[in-house]
């Protein structure tokens, strides 16, 4: 993990089934100079510097993606997520909790993380 001088860090976890792809297209590619010519809309083609100060990372596999949630959230169990919360998540409605910074289905009849 690189260390960054420029600023705050804020890291996340994705999840969707196809999590990484999408995330890599609302990157834009690598190379900032492409990115500014071919995905000008893009987060690397909005703000990007250079190739090492493109302002983004995604991982580029689920090996990768598996090593750097490990890295940056060590208590996070993604065997617990995919058999007892992501369930959870496609029974019904979803909200955000900012003071959590997670997301959580609604309990019937209320609010609140379940």
């Amino acid at each position: 993990i690189a260390q960054n001088l420029d600023g705050p860090i804020r890291a996340y976890i994705l999840a969707h089934k196809d999590a990484i792809q999408l995330w890599r297209t609302v990157m834009g590619p690598t190379r900032v100079f492409r990115a500014r010519h071919v995905a000008p809309e893009s987060i690397r083609g909005s703000f990007g510097l250079t190739d090492t100060r493109n302002t983004t990372h995604g991982s580029d596999s689920v090996v990768s993606a598996s090593r750097e949630i490990a890295a940056f959230f060590p208590d996070f169990s993604e065997q617990h997520w995919y058999e007892k919360e992501e369930p959870q998540l496609r029974c019904g409605p979803v909200h955000y909790s900012p003071e959590g910074g997670v997301h959580f289905a609604a309990p019937a009849g209320g609010l609140g993380p379940a």
